[in-house]
């Protein structure tokens, strides 16, 4: 399963896509189970570049909940700053921190973002 991910080009900000556009929470991210549909998706962002810099896909898991990223990479992406966790993403809760707390695989940790735990 797939996830078409960028940076928003006037402040950075890290946002997914879904069926209205770009959306800055992962939770509402569309995901495809058809790898051709999830590229055409990424090409068609790529020839649009006008909002959002390097957008590419990534993969993602079911979890309780919804989906979360496998990478820890996107993972980290997905909650915002992980350099303090009393901002971003992650400081304002809700399903993103949940699908991430629930999530399992090669990409678990219980370093610096505690709520990307160990199972």
């Amino acid at each position: 399963m797939k996830a078409l991910t960028a940076n928003r080009l006037d402040d950075g900000e890290v946002v997914f896509w879904n069926d209205t556009g770009w959306v800055d929470r992962f939770s509402k991210a569309q995901v495809w189970d058809d790898a051709d549909a999830a590229e055409r998706a990424e090409g068609h962002a790529k020839a649009l570049q006008t909002e959002v810099v390097d957008p590419y896909l990534i993969d993602v898991e079911p979890v309780e909940g919804g989906y979360a990223p496998v990478a820890y990479r996107e993972r980290v992406r997905a909650l915002g700053p992980s350099n303090k966790l009393d901002h971003g993403k992650q400081a304002e809760g809700g399903v993103d921190v949940e699908l991430m707390a629930h999530a399992h695989g090669v990409a678990r940790s219980s370093g610096r973002i505690n709520l990307i735990k160990r199972k």
